[in-house]
């Protein structure tokens, strides 16, 4: 059995959300026109396709650049698209996200040359920062905008589709075409970028983490926090304490990481003297219910 996955009803924005959001905007937008866009090189995704066509053909627009522009006209009908299959707080905190994005991309100068002389240093800071970005981004209840509406609205009216492959293709062929317009070189160090830039919002997308928590108490009722206010399974053990040789309850569990901070809370409310093991990079085959909200 595969991992599941559910939509849960999410609390609404909150003031230090969109806070969050704004600021996780800014750090993407930022890195991508300040570390990637001096070599000459392309995000993925919608970005990446806007600022291809800013290149071919608005190159040369004064102190505006027309790629942010560009980039929210894309997003204009994908929203449209994606309206009613996303919830209200999902898609407010990326219409946030985007205008953001537009803002920055369109009015913070992209510097005449790289600042670092090493490109590749230059595309692993753009990608990590930009990952980051992205995750705080969906950690708080919205997306980066572009792939993300499409995939949705294409994930809820096809079987197959994914936003992870649509993502794969659509990158495929933007990247082709951008080694036909421009060289192979630029191709291969945007991919590279996007490497980054994926590996780095896996990393801080805290809802799309699994850990494993493992509790020792003496309060049986601990298991009723997890099962009734998170809704997650628990496994309970019997077990003994070899230097105090008495008897303790034994519960193990698997959350979102984003879910962690939270449950530790409770139970230390309950039990301060519990005893909480968290086991990262934790791999889960089975019923586990990965929580998206979207």
């Amino acid at each position: 059995m595969s991992e599941s996955r559910i939509v849960i009803k999410p609390k609404p924005l909150s003031a230090m959300n969109i806070a969050m959001i704004i600021f996780g905007s800014f750090l993407y937008a930022g890195a991508v026109n300040v570390f990637l866009q001096p070599l000459q090189l392309f995000a993925g995704g919608i970005p990446g396709l806007s600022q291809m066509l800013r290149t071919l053909f608005f190159a040369d627009t004064g102190n505006i650049d027309t790629a942010g522009i560009i980039n929210f006209l894309f997003n204009i009908p994908l929203f449209i698209l994606a309206y009613r299959q996303m919830n209200r707080k999902v898609l407010i905190g990326t219409l946030i996200s985007v205008m953001t994005q537009t803002v920055i991309f369109t009015l913070v100068k992209i510097p005449s040359a790289p600042l670092l002389q090493d490109t590749l240093a230059c595309i692993m800071i753009a990608g990590m920062i930009g990952g980051f970005g992205c995750g705080v981004i969906l950690s708080n209840g919205g997306t980066g905008g572009g792939l993300d509406l499409l995939g949705v609205f294409m994930t809820k009216n096809s079987n197959w589709f994914t936003v992870g492959r649509l993502s794969i293709i659509f990158n495929a062929v933007l990247y082709a075409l951008c080694a036909v317009f421009f060289d192979v070189s630029t191709a291969l160090y945007s991919i590279l970028f996007i490497a980054f830039f994926s590996f780095a919002i896996d990393r801080f997308h805290y809802q799309n983490i699994e850990i494993e928590l493992m509790i020792f108490t003496h309060h049986p009722e601990m298991a009723d926090v997890i099962l009734k206010k998170y809704v997650r399974g628990v496994t309970e053990w019997s077990g003994r304490g070899a230097y105090t040789n008495q008897d303790t309850h034994v519960f193990v569990t698997v959350v979102a990481k984003s879910e962690v901070e939270r449950i530790k809370k409770d139970i230390l409310s309950i039990d301060p003297k519990a005893f909480i093991i968290v086991h990262d990079h934790t791999s889960v085959t089975g019923g586990y219910q990965k929580r998206l909200d979207i």
